[in-house]
């Protein structure tokens, strides 16, 4: 008997319009977080977006100070874990601290810190909250050895268009002292940048949302208009 591997989909109606991971990410190991499979992370902030799309978790981390209102919300929409942005450049020592804090408290699966940020305020996190804590690497210049024996779970990468390039080097760099430690990084537009970065050694992708919501409603109401 043939076998058939393609995977039943089910939807309804009135949810078949999802914003959906791009299909390379599939080909990631993924990373296990407390338990669930983790292979594709959505960044947003929309509620709406987070609301409506079949990531496995949430990236929520923005360019403003911490707002533990922010968070709230997101947290009240999502259905998969959440990664929650509590500063490192502004925001940072005890209040990044303080926020983490209000993150796990709320439901946060673990919390993100921006690359800026100092040994203290990842040795201040680490002090506070039970989470794993993630350190955005946006260049070659962190000790990462001194992040990890602070506290540091997981690395995020975002490098732009050379991330492919950096999880390489991070490979290279910790390979022999932590190995296989877990790195999810940007993915980029397209599915070779994805398919790049995963081959580079990442574990997860993120992808943007960014106007999905607007995009989507421009297209129905454009089909409303041709309706009537």
């Amino acid at each position: 008997m043939t076998i058939n591997r393609e995977i039943p989909n089910l939807t309804s109606e009135l949810r078949n319009s999802i914003v959906t991971s791009p299909p390379a990410i599939r080909g990631a190991s993924g990373i296990k977080l407390f338990g669930k499979r983790i292979k594709s992370i959505v960044y947003s902030t929309d509620v709406a977006a987070i609301a409506n799309c079949d990531a496995d978790a949430i990236l929520a981390v923005y360019p403003w100070t911490p707002n533990t209102r922010i968070l709230d919300a997101i947290s009240r929409v999502a259905n998969v874990p959440i990664l929650a942005g509590v500063g490192g450049g502004l925001t940072k020592g005890l209040r990044s601290a303080t926020v983490a804090r209000f993150a796990e408290e709320n439901g946060a699966q673990s919390v993100v810190v921006n690359a800026p940020a100092s040994l203290e305020t990842i040795q201040n996190i680490r002090a506070i909250v039970d989470v794993p804590i993630f350190y955005t690497v946006v260049n070659q210049a962190p000790d990462l050895n001194a992040y990890i024996a602070a506290g540091v779970s997981a690395l995020n990468v975002a490098g732009g268009s050379q991330t492919a390039a950096l999880v390489r080097w991070i490979r290279e760099s910790l390979d022999d002292t932590v190995p296989n430690f877990p790195i999810i990084a940007s993915g980029g537009k397209t599915d070779a940048h994805i398919q790049a970065t995963i081959a580079a050694g990442a574990n997860a992708i993120t992808y943007t949302a960014y106007g999905v919501t607007e995009k989507t409603f421009q297209e129905k109401m454009a089909y409303y208009r041709a309706q009537h």
